[in-house]
């Protein structure tokens, strides 16, 4: 994941920034930093999430079946990515659905693979070595837990699709010769060219990566802003009603490439990134090292970004139980 040179394209059927809502005021269920935490550490029990290893493997069926516990239904849309040095790798795309028959819906996303190559560890040494990945991979992925067990008990009026995307963090490593960008986020790719129900649309869409990091800073990148500028600044403005300006920041920066991305440009439907931007640093200080691990995630810092989303989504969906 990578910072594009421009983004010029825009999207048309944005979500409109709402207005005369008390966000704070907004009932939505009660998530847990702590149960939240425990899916980061559990996914990094497997070992590294690198598409075909018996880690990625383990990982994979455990998603499957925990979020059958909460969902009503899940599909695992297995398929294959070409990388880089043109070598092919399986992946799996994993996406489970509150209210599946509702026509109305909203995605929520994340990437769960683990990069392969800690490519900007401070030591040379490192560069060849597999990332634990947990801010990067495994904090999105446990947000989607969290937010799919506890909404499942107090679902909204609307359908919501968690998806789990594969080989996202397996792009161009920076030792190769010859750069290109869709070598990045292959899961998301193939989704959008090929989704899990024919005709698949949503509302909108929120994409979770590195949401874990202490002293979270999310601001408003560009493809965000090219494509979802009224989500975007929806839910900007909950966070600040929230009290969470200060990880929030009120602040355009430049285009981002990440799953985003693909499901804007290829599939039509207006997604937001919620990513980490660390000021002086390449995202986080972590970002593609073997230190990504679980010193590396606050599990305040995960509620915050799942509070936020369900302020918003609540907000305009309530739920009608």
């Amino acid at each position: 994941m990578l910072v594009l040179a421009g983004c010029k394209h825009k999207q048309s059927g944005d979500v409109p920034a709402t207005t005369g809502v008390d966000y704070a005021a907004v009932a939505v269920p009660s998530f847990s930093a702590d149960s939240a935490m425990a899916y980061v550490e559990a996914q990094l029990a497997f070992g590294n999430r690198i598409p075909g290893s018996k880690g990625w493997q383990q990982c994979a069926a455990w998603l499957e079946q925990t979020m059958g516990r909460w969902c009503d239904t899940v599909v695992v849309q297995d398929f294959h990515a070409t990388l880089w040095d043109g070598s092919t790798v399986p992946g799996k795309n994993i996406i489970a659905s509150l209210r599946p028959q509702a026509g109305k819906r909203v995605l929520l996303a994340a990437h769960w693979d683990s990069r392969s190559w800690a490519d900007h560890d401070p030591d040379e040494a490192n560069h060849r070595r597999p990332v634990p990945g947990a801010n990067d991979g495994a904090s999105g992925a446990a947000v989607l837990m969290e937010m799919a067990r506890t909404m499942s008990q107090m679902p909204p009026s609307v359908g919501v699709d968690f998806i789990f995307f594969d080989v996202e963090d397996q792009g161009t490593p920076e030792w190769s010769e010859v750069y290109d960008q869709d070598t990045w986020c292959k899961g998301s790719q193939y989704w959008a060219q090929n989704r899990h129900i024919p005709f698949y649309t949503a509302v909108y869409g929120v994409l979770f990566d590195m949401v874990g990091a202490y002293n979270p800073r999310f601001t408003k990148e560009e493809v965000s802003r090219s494509f979802a500028p009224g989500l975007t600044e929806k839910m900007w403005r909950v966070a600040a009603a929230l009290g969470y300006g200060s990880c929030f920041v009120n602040q355009d920066t430049d285009p981002i490439l990440d799953d985003h991305y693909y499901v804007n440009r290829l599939a039509g439907i207006p997604t937001v990134d919620i990513v980490q931007n660390s000021i002086g640093t390449s995202f986080f200080p972590h970002w593609h090292t073997t230190t990504d691990d679980l010193q590396a995630v606050d599990p305040q810092s995960l509620s915050i970004v799942a509070t936020v989303t369900m302020k918003t989504l609540y907000g305009d969906y309530p739920c009608e139980l």
